[in-house]
């Protein structure tokens, strides 16, 4: 995904009163306000509330499910034959203004303050994940040298 077809799928969005945060490498960049690498895809955090809207809208334009063998209702991925794919990330806003994330009970959530970031793709401004978040995300696992890259920005930043 270019930065264009990034800008592009967000005008698509709004165009359908969408809206959504960007998160994972262009949350990153996006952060930075700069591209920093490729991007297989675009990670997204949405309102539940957005989602039959947002995949009605993709469909529109040739997008499909893509199977995986992690997708569940709160975490997917749609795709179009040119390769653009979007992995969604589905929140239910709570009255602290939290994202929950998947089934309540599985205690998952965007902080509120995680969800105030704001970053620019080309000349476009975007919600995004605050980079101190982003960078708290990538806690809890292994990175792989483009996690490392992106966290070492982050705090370079």
């Amino acid at each position: 995904m270019t930065a264009d077809d990034v800008c592009a799928f967000l005008a698509l969005m709004e165009t359908h009163r969408v809206d959504v945060w960007l998160d994972g490498g262009w949350a990153v960049d996006a952060a930075l306000g700069r591209q920093t690498r490729g991007h297989s895809d675009v990670d997204i955090v949405i309102e539940e509330r957005d989602v039959p809207a947002a995949v009605s809208t993709l469909q529109d334009v040739g997008y499909a499910p893509v199977p995986r063998p992690d997708t569940r209702a709160w975490n997917f991925v749609m795709g179009d034959n040119a390769g653009h794919q979007v992995d969604f990330h589905v929140i239910v806003l709570d009255e602290h203004g939290r994202g929950i994330y998947g089934p309540p009970e599985n205690g998952e959530f965007y902080p509120a303050e995680a969800l105030a970031g704001t970053g620019t793709v080309g000349a476009r401004a975007v919600k995004c994940i605050t980079p101190e978040w982003l960078v708290h995300f990538h806690t809890g696992y292994e990175l792989d040298e483009t996690d490392w890259s992106d966290v070492s920005a982050l705090c370079e930043r």
